[in-house]
């Protein structure tokens, strides 16, 4: 493939059509999915999960970071599989017997003879994962079982696409000051306005008419999934530039990994949830 016929890149660094294209197939299929078996929500979560577990234990491993993955991919699912029946409470007792099958699956991972190699980095990395995705993942799956939970879901996913949009809008437009140039330097104080206002009107929209309750929730939601989900992103930016990649896989075109859907959506779940819970 020559120069000339290689996809280009937007200024804010993506194959643009790719992603859009991508974007607009999953939202549709999401859509789908919660407006008529919102229970598959739980399938959908556990696979999106299970994925990015497994690229983020992947690029680990080739750094010489030799978390537990087995462990990790079994008992991320359970932790989101027994929340089906018994909520978060099913879901934290599940990770926290993963926790111990960690310890001492690291323990022994050299055999009963040999000392483990880097047992405690290792353990702590590995520990990281599992709240980093699992631990995050019982509270999008739960959100779907509370009143109204297609809607909660519905609201917690147009307000992060609002933000994405309207961050990626204003900061190919008018993106001039660096917010955070040492960790993701594409990304502007001019973008983070625009995720500010484009997310916080969907929010307000999305409270008042698709959950039926106080317009002014928007307001306090919407703000605070922008800083959330931002500081997620930051997170994962920073974890790769310690990795030296640029994306954690290559499945999502335009996207990158799973993973790198998922960075500013797992933390943003705990958030939503927590306040559509309190003020709901």
């Amino acid at each position: 493939m020559t120069a000339d016929t290689q996809p280009k890149a937007s200024r804010a660094g993506r194959n643009l059509p790719a992603a859009i294209a991508v974007g607009l197939a999953l939202g549709v299929g999401l859509i789908l999915v919660l407006a008529y078996v919102p229970r598959v929500w739980f399938a959908i979560v556990a696979v999106a999960i299970g994925i990015a577990t497994w690229e983020v234990a992947k690029r680990l491993r080739e750094g010489d970071r030799r978390v537990a993955l087995i462990p990790l991919l079994v008992g991320g699912q359970a932790a989101i599989w027994v929340t089906w029946p018994w909520g978060p409470l099913g879901g934290f007792v599940a990770i926290a017997i993963t926790v111990l099958v960690i310890l001492a699956w690291k323990l022994f991972a050299q055999g009963l003879t040999e000392a483990p190699h880097e047992y405690t980095r290792d353990v702590a990395l590995s520990l990281m994962v599992l709240c980093w995705l699992p631990l995050m993942a019982i509270f999008a799956v739960d959100m779907v079982q509370q009143h109204e939970g297609r809607y909660r879901v519905f609201t917690f996913l147009i307000v992060l696409v609002c933000s994405d949009v309207g961050g990626f809008a204003a900061g190919v437009l008018f993106g001039k000051h660096p917010m955070v140039p040492a960790i993701s330097p594409k990304k502007s104080w001019e973008g983070l306005g625009g995720s500010l206002v484009v997310a916080t009107a969907g929010a307000v929209a999305c409270v008042h008419w698709l959950l039926g309750t106080h317009w002014w929730i928007g307001l306090i939601l919407g703000p605070v999934l922008v800083i959330v989900g931002t500081c997620g992103d930051l997170v994962e930016s920073q974890i790769k530039r310690d990795l030296g990649i640029k994306d954690m896989g290559t499945l999502l075109p335009g996207h990158g990994g799973i993973m790198d859907r998922l960075d500013s959506l797992i933390p943003a779940a705990l958030v939503t949830w927590g306040i559509l819970s309190a003020l709901l």
